[in-house]
């Protein structure tokens, strides 16, 4: 059983705890995952870095935090 303050998500794969109300910007600081070229993806949908502050997470979210390998 999970407390009320706590939610459940998956984070690149992993089930993780998170506390209820936490931000996209938020988690990509606890992932410590702050790149210029980051990529995120919030149940398959392409979330835009303008949006990390105001976008909150809910029970059951799936997120993934892309790092987009360069060259050639």
């Amino acid at each position: 059983m999970h407390s009320p303050q706590e939610i459940s998500v998956v984070v690149d794969g992993f089930a993780e705890r998170l506390p209820a109300g936490l931000s996209l910007a938020a988690l990509i600081l606890r992932q410590q995952a702050q790149h210029k070229d980051l990529v995120v993806e919030l149940n398959g949908r392409f979330v835009h870095p303008r949006d990390y502050e105001t976008t909150l997470l809910d029970q059951g979210d799936r997120v993934e935090l892309i790092h987009p390998a360069f060259g050639g």
